[in-house]
């Protein structure tokens, strides 16, 4: 049992301990994917605020054991794109729930909210260096439909594009 619900403001907490088991198991393997710490507790705060933000539990009372943000926009990622679609960010799973398949059924719920929405396309992006995570979005059937480049002197890297058609 899945059970998937809109993070409350106590999750925020949770949800970047989460993200900090997974920025130091990356960095510990050498996988650039995200810069341990870069995100403050008061983003994940604002982003839950907004509504941006997912929790799962495996059971009603039961802990965290996954996030994710799905969210109707992402100019900064994909600027040029203007297709009806959703897009997730910050996909997080607790560790010990690794190889679970819950990261597959958190994926299939997104692209059901995107469809429930009236968007065709659900879209996410890795680092362009992550192999691992590129051909697992490619098992997901998602498609690999471009780069994006941030060469300005940001603290980002190149990422993969990838999309996924919301029709049945």
């Amino acid at each position: 049992m899945l059970i998937v619900e809109p993070a409350i403001a106590s999750d925020a907490a949770t949800i970047l301990g989460l993200r900090h088991a997974a920025e130091d198991w990356l960095f510990a393997r050498g996988i650039d994917q995200w810069t341990p710490r870069e995100v403050p507790l008061t983003t994940v705060a604002a982003q839950i605020e907004a509504g941006e933000f997912h929790v799962a539990r495996r059971d009603p009372r039961g802990p965290i054991a996954a996030a994710l943000r799905l969210i109707g926009s992402d100019p900064i990622i994909w600027p040029e794109h203007d297709e009806p679609a959703c897009y997730v960010h910050g996909l997080v799973i607790d560790r010990s729930e690794a190889g679970t398949g819950l990261g597959t059924l958190l994926l299939d719920w997104a692209s059901e909210q995107t469809r429930r929405a009236g968007r065709s396309l659900l879209r996410l992006d890795c680092a362009e260096t992550n192999g691992e995570l590129r051909s697992y979005y490619l098992n997901q059937g998602f498609r690999h439909v471009g780069r994006r480049e941030f060469a300005d002197g940001s603290a980002w890297f190149s990422v993969a594009l990838f999309e996924k058609s919301t029709d049945r």
